[in-house]
C-alpha cells in the first residue's frame, strides 16, 4: 500500500471515531490555513533558508552558520511547549 493510500485510511478511520466537536474544530482549523497562502510563503525544497541563531534543546542560542559549517543541517520545530 502506497503512503498516500495508508494516510486517507489512517484519516477515514480517524473521522469515523473522533467526536464531532473535535473534527469540526480540526477541519476549521485546516481551512484557515488555506485561507493563510501559507505555501506561497514557505520555503520550497532545494531553497536556501536565511541564516539564523535560535535555541536548542538545552536553550544554548546556535547559529546556522556554524552547524552548517561542521555539514549539512536538518532543522526540526516542535509546535507548542511541549
Amino acid at each position: 500500500m502506497k503512503l498516500n493510500d495508508k494516510l486517507h485510511a489512517l484519516k477515514n478511520e480517524f473521522e469515523a471515531s473522533a467526536p464531532k466537536e473535535a473534527l469540526e474544530v480540526m477541519n476549521q482549523a485546516t481551512r484557515d490555513l488555506v485561507a493563510s497562502d501559507i505555501l506561497e510563503h514557505i520555503r520550497k525544497p532545494g531553497q536556501q533558508a536565511p541564516a539564523f541563531t535560535l535555541s536548542d534543546a538545552s536553550g544554548e542560542l546556535v547559529s546556522s552558520a556554524e552547524l552548517l559549517a561542521k555539514g549539512p543541517l536538518v532543522v526540526s520545530f516542535y509546535r507548542g511547549a511541549w
